[in-house]
């Protein structure tokens, strides 16, 4: 396979023809389903020290400097790779604390673990901000995005994420976060343990969520129920699912996991609803393919600007 279709492909920027190749060479052999997952892996660590350069340059420098850049890129973070792909982080301060934001653009997520051991995987336009070290008396985080949370236990030190006007507090759990400020959203779902939810405005409006069940914000205040469904929350997979979810809501998750802007001319689609379920590693052609089945629309893209137009 052409390298330089692979990293098309890994960046967002393939075309058609290049997305067909790709899947019709990872679908033929085993053998190269690990190759494209060994090229993925250096791609995106590659990207962490030096996103805008020549990636293919890169792969040849020796493991002694990648190592090195590596480890100075990440600093505090210890980058794990599973579907792990580039971001900025953005050193602060607070006090005397030393702080770290972590941007990941569209189309891409990452997975890190902090200083006290706990597991975060970022999801596609999520900002994250920690400290370097956490206070002897809580772990406090804040998120504008979506996060899912593997919580390392401390009963001494409440885990604490600021999301927008809520607080969730756990100890050992996981959970899944949505709070995107563009949005306007917010939606904690609980798979192990147990969160307090809070608002930052209304100190009465609290909730106690037990495993399988999620709260969400309606009306100002916090509501919770059962989790019916975990394949929304399956992203970290590399998933992508919609359950008669509207048309307006499927393109922003369009937008979010491949990186690219998509432009609805056909209003007459604005009020479809779709179910279903897809591999990122699709494309977003063969996923608006998929759509078409159902719904007639056409669509034309512009790779040289990354567009898509729907018609």
């Amino acid at each position: 396979m052409d390298k330089n279709i692979l990293y098309r492909f890994f960046s967002g920027k393939a075309s058609l023809d290049d997305e067909k190749q790709v899947n019709d060479w990872m679908d033929s052999s085993e053998e190269n389903r690990n190759e494209f997952f060994k090229e993925r892996k250096l791609f995106d660590a590659i990207a962490i020290w030096n996103d805008d350069e020549n990636i293919e340059k890169k792969r040849f420098i020796s493991k002694t400097v990648f190592l090195k850049r590596f480890i100075e890129a990440a600093a505090i973070l210890a980058v794990i790779w599973l579907g792990i792909n580039y971001f900025r982080t953005k050193p602060e301060k607070l006090g005397n604390t030393a702080m770290t934001t972590i941007r990941v653009p569209a189309g891409q997520r990452v997975n890190i673990l902090l200083p006290d051991g706990t597991s975060v995987w970022l999801n596609a336009r999520s900002v994250f901000t920690f400290p370097s070290s956490f206070a002897s008396d809580q772990r406090l985080s804040k998120l504008d995005g979506e996060a899912r949370f593997e919580v390392a236990q401390d009963k001494k030190r409440p885990f604490i994420v600021e999301a927008g006007k809520y607080k969730v507090e756990a100890l050992g759990t996981k959970f899944n976060l949505l709070s995107y400020s563009d949005l306007n959203t917010f939606e904690t779902a609980l798979m192990e343990g147990k969160v307090k939810l809070s608002s930052a405005s209304d100190r009465s409006d609290t909730l106690t969520l037990a495993p399988n069940t999620r709260a969400y914000a309606t009306g100002g205040k916090l509501r919770a129920t059962a989790i019916t469904d975990y394949d929304p929350y399956r992203w970290i997979e590399g998933l992508i699912c919609f359950k008669d979810q509207p048309f307006d809501k499927i393109i922003y998750e369009l937008e979010k996991s491949f990186g690219i802007q998509i432009v609805v001319n056909n209003k007459r689609i604005d009020n479809y609803r779709f179910t279903g379920k897809f591999k990122q590693s699709d494309g977003v052609n063969e996923i608006l393919r998929v759509m078409q089945h159902n719904i007639a629309f056409k669509y034309f893209r512009d790779d040289e600007k990354q567009i898509i137009y729907i018609n």
